[in-house]
């Protein structure tokens, strides 16, 4: 047993917590395995020694029992002071009354030289400071022997916190337990980032036991890259002591070459004293939370996607937009380069689609987008650029698809850009339109089986739009079929006026491309060299307009073949209108109109409607308006003005009368009637449309085609809105020498007054071969008008591109024509009439009535009748 001195020179006491850098020197030099040297084995122990956290003091009794000598690790202890400590008695001060007996008799076997050690329960006398008295705690005391200088028996005691040292034990094993059976990944890292001791956990992943892993660095475990950033970051842990959260790491575990994710979290580990003694590494695996989140993401990514091509796709009914519009979603969200192929006979407007044909037929390429290159496909054939046609050979990958309305995967070619192409036919309706291809280049993912799904998803979309704007696009020709049958084949031709025209359907810029409107114009020859022209619009869009537009139509050509006043016509035409939308027709409507009215909006037809008659003769033009833009007319060396006719309602309203206005039109002026579709659009009012078209009518005698180009060019004609029809005349009058008008009395002998000027006018216009004719059908008129009409009679020849001769008498019964029988003495002049003439008829005028008839001039091709066959033919 050593003996010490129990009087010392008051000195660091090595429990103290003093240290020096010599000995954190000497223990760092200390090996494993080692003896210390001498000069290691007498140094304090380094930061982080067991005594940082045990609570241990000493302190010596002298030969008469008392304190003798009192460390700072007492006071810490016990809360005493030297001062108050030294000189007591250690058995009256800290031991329980009813346990100093049993403490007096240890203390004097200590004195006699005895060695102890046991747990002694204590008690903080009164003269504790710092608020210690009273408190009871329990102490392992180890008493040693020694003597004074005077070789009187002392003692030095050795104390420890029992109460500590067992929560530390209890401390320990929590951390032991908590260390040893984590499921994650537990590494304590020294302060030269080399593992000091790790978990079973990370043993198991990285193989070997825990011992084998001691001493070894991060490069050890992680790729270089990867290595170096983790040590960086470990390094400034220890620096700076903040924490690391949710670090991502990437590595590979020991003979696999599947890349792996971990999570770590950082923290620096200090002593009890404060001092950094390493680093705590915390891991998890998230390999399969990551693979999780990647599909989660391309979930989401995929249903936007999806959504932002339904946003986006089918927008346009057009066929070539719309592909357009998929590569625009798919290019570069989903792939690098894609192409779009659609059969070339959907493209042509065949009425059915290829479908699973053998999947070489011919197609179109209408889209390629790229974002990588400008270039078609590489490697995978010839290029096709957009617009060619082209096909597919029967045994290639696309050819199946489109054979088997499957998609396809198609390998990468060597050498070539593209790694990964997917062809897709598009499919709608269980017919194939086309074909998709989306190609993915090197360095990006290749196509996998849920980008297969959206890519069939995709096509899919798109192909029912394109198939819709197919039909779409088929029902709009239809429909301008039908409304170009319904307006005058080639350039009208009328007496006495040079007419041009221009009719543009609306076209795929509006937004319902499909859909034709209802505008409409007419010119229809009149007799007596008189014409009608007609300009209307339908309200509304699409096949019912066209339709009501084709029989509003066909009543006015009717309606002007009875020579009714324009004002009649329109009243005639208005009572059809409302006929249009009333399963009953006309009659239905008008005994609807008395009753309050409760039918379908839908079903009500209205339309506008400007009516003019123009006599070649006069010069004459009377006018009628049913809710129309104004005509507009051009007198030569004057600005364009619009002629101030009545407007009126709209057809199929009714209730209201229709007015009529007479202009007389000098040589050479230009008349114009159109639709609104000409003035006015979204971005043009009506008043502004109507100026800039008047402005736009500077030159009226520049030809009438030139005329119709520059207005069109002028105005806003382009935006597709509506449709637009235009009706331009140049008013030419008959000549004063094409016209003979005389007028008979009513006798007799005006029927061979008639034929002497009938016979008189045709030789001097050199038209012998008429003369017989034109006397004989003349002298029937004029004999007809003595026997049936009343007042003057007034004959008139009229000589244009044919010749017309009328008998005009104040009589108000028309002719009517009839067969007679073969004992019939009379009744066969106007059958007569009708076997010699091109046609004949008769109309009302405001005194009377007019019977005409008409003649083909001869030109060498026309046979003409001869006037005795036709005597003959009538017995």
């Amino acid at each position: 047993m050593s003996e010490i001195p129990a009087k010392a020179t008051e000195s660091t006491d090595p429990l103290d917590g003093a240290r020096t850098e010599a000995a954190d020197d000497a223990v760092a030099h200390v090996r494993p395995g080692e003896p210390p040297s001498g000069d290691a084995m007498w140094q304090s122990s380094p930061p982080g020694s067991i005594y940082d956290y045990i609570k241990v003091a000493s302190f010596s009794i002298g030969p008469d029992g008392l304190v003798e000598q009192w460390s700072l690790r007492a006071e810490q202890l016990f809360g005493i002071p030297a001062q108050h400590a030294v000189g007591m008695d250690p058995i009256e001060a800290f031991i329980d009354p009813d346990l100093r007996a049993q403490g007096q008799r240890k203390m004097a076997e200590i004195l006699d030289g005895r060695e102890w050690t046991g747990v002694v329960p204590f008690r903080v006398p009164p003269s504790a400071t710092d608020g210690e008295c009273g408190r009871e705690g329990l102490a392992e005391v180890y008493v040693m022997p020694t003597r004074t200088e005077e070789g009187e028996k002392a003692a030095v005691c050795i104390v420890v916190d029992v109460r500590t040292l067992r929560s530390i034990e209890t401390d320990l094993a929590a951390s032991q337990a908590i260390f040893g059976q984590s499921p994650f990944g537990f590494v304590l890292i020294d302060p030269d980032l080399r593992v000091r001791r790790v978990n079973y956990r990370f043993a198991s992943l990285f193989g070997g036991s825990p011992d084998d892993h001691r001493g070894k660095g991060v490069h050890d475990y992680l790729p270089r890259p990867e290595a170096e950033r983790v040590t960086a970051t470990l390094r400034r842990v220890l620096e700076t002591g903040d924490s690391i959260t949710d670090m991502h790491v990437t590595g590979f575990l020991p003979g696999s070459d599947e890349r792996r994710h971990w999570s770590i979290n950082l923290y620096r580990v200090r002593s009890g004293s404060g001092r950094p003694i390493g680093i705590a590494w915390l891991g998890t695996d998230i390999t399969a939370r990551r693979a999780a989140a990647r599909e989660a993401a391309a979930a989401r990514r995929n249903l936007a996607l999806l959504n932002e091509a339904g946003a986006r796709i089918g927008n346009s009914l057009d066929l070539e937009t719309t592909a357009r519009e998929l590569l625009d979603v798919v290019v570069p969200g989903f792939c690098d380069l894609a192409t779009v192929d659609l059969y070339q006979g959907l493209l042509a407007g065949d009425e059915t689609p290829p479908g699973l044909a053998d999947g070489s037929a011919e197609l179109r390429r209408v889209a390629f987008a790229s974002a990588v290159s400008d270039s078609p496909f590489i490697g995978s054939g010839d290029p096709v650029s957009v617009g060619a046609v082209h096909h597919y050979p029967f045994n290639s990958l696309c050819a199946d698809a489109l054979r088997t309305a499957r998609p396809r995967y198609i390998p990468a070619e060597e050498g070539g850009l593209v790694q990964s192409t997917l062809a897709v036919p598009m499919v709608a309706h269980d017919t194939v339109v086309g074909l998709a291809q989306f190609a993915r280049t090197k360095g990006s993912e290749p196509f996998g089986d849920r980008d297969r799904d959206l890519a069939v998803e995709l096509a899919a979309r798109a192909a029912v739009c394109i198939d819709n704007a197919r039909l779409y696009r088929r029902e709009h020709e239809r429909a301008l079929i039908l409304q170009r049958s319904l307006l005058p084949p080639g350039d009208p031709v009328a007496s006495g006026l040079d007419i041009a025209c221009r009719y543009l359907p609306g076209d795929s810029s509006a937004d319902r491309p499909s859909e034709v409107g209802g505008d409409w114009f007419d010119v229809i020859e009149l007799p007596g060299h008189r014409t009608a022209l007609v300009v209307g619009d339908v309200m509304g869009r699409g096949l019912r307009a066209a339709v009501a537009m084709g029989e509003l139509r066909s009543a006015v050509r009717t309606l002007a073949l009875l020579d009714l006043e324009p004002a009649e016509v329109l009243s005639a035409l208005d009572e059809i209108a409302r006929g249009l939308g009333a399963p009953g027709g006309v009659q239905q409507a008008t005994r609807a109109a008395r009753r309050p009215r409760e039918a379908d909006l839908s079903e009500v037809y209205l339309a506008t409607c400007v009516y003019a008659v123009y006599d070649s003769v006069t010069r004459r033009c009377t006018f009628a308006n049913a809710g129309h833009l104004p005509p507009v007319l051009v007198e030569p060396g004057e600005d364009a003005l619009m002629l101030d006719v009545p407007p009126g309602m709209p057809l199929g309203v009714g209730g209201e009368p229709f007015e009529e206005v007479e202009v007389e039109l000098p040589e050479g002026a230009l008349l114009a009637l159109y639709t609104d579709g000409l003035v006015e659009s979204r971005d043009h009012p009506l008043d502004e449309g109507l100026q800039a078209f008047v402005g736009a009518l500077t030159d009226p005698s520049a030809p009438l085609e030139d005329v119709c180009d520059h207005v069109l060019n002028t105005l806003e004609t382009h935006h597709g809105e509506d449709d637009i029809a235009l009706l331009m005349a140049r008013v030419q009058g008959l000549p004063a020498d094409s016209v003979g008008d005389w007028t008979l009395p009513r006798e007799p002998r005006s029927v061979g007054k008639a034929r002497e000027y009938a016979r008189g006018r045709l030789l001097s216009w050199d038209l012998e071969p008429l003369v017989d004719t034109t006397e004989l059908l003349v002298s029937e008129l004029v004999t007809n008008a003595l026997r049936y009409g009343e007042g003057e009679i007034r004959l008139r020849l009229l000589l244009d591109r044919t010749l017309v001769c009328e008998v005009w008498d104040s009589g108000l019964v028309q002719p009517r024509r009839r067969r007679a029988r073969d004992t019939d003495e009379g009744g066969r002049g106007l059958q007569l009439v009708g076997l010699l003439s091109a046609a004949w008829g008769s109309r009302r005028t405001p005194r009377g009535k007019t019977v005409w008839f008409e003649l083909p001039l001869p030109d060498g091709q026309n046979g003409m009748v001869d006037p005795a066959e036709a005597l003959l033919s009538l017995f």
